[in-house]
């Protein structure tokens, strides 16, 4: 019995996310229909995107870069000034 539960639940389990795909084929109404199809669009679509997160990352990496570049260039100015001091 626990057997056939199991097995059951996860057919139910596999069958779900492509039932949900499906659905739109069975609406009567061709501007409900389309307006269905393009829902599912957007969410491919949002998922698909990248994280933003990454980007901020990426950003904050370039402008410590740059700013060990100034004082690097800085630096070296200065060693040129005092050089017998």
């Amino acid at each position: 019995m626990k057997l056939l539960i199991s097995i059951s639940l996860s057919l139910v389990v596999v069958a779900s996310p492509a039932a949900a795909i499906e659905t739109c084929r069975f609406i009567q109404a061709k501007a409900e229909r389309e307006a269905c199809y393009h829902r599912q669009e957007d969410e491919l679509a949002a998922k698909r995107k990248p994280e933003p997160a990454r980007s901020t990352e990426s950003r904050t990496l370039q402008s410590l870069q740059e700013m060990r570049r100034d004082d690097e260039q800085v630096y070296r100015s200065i060693r040129g000034i005092c050089n017998g001091c």
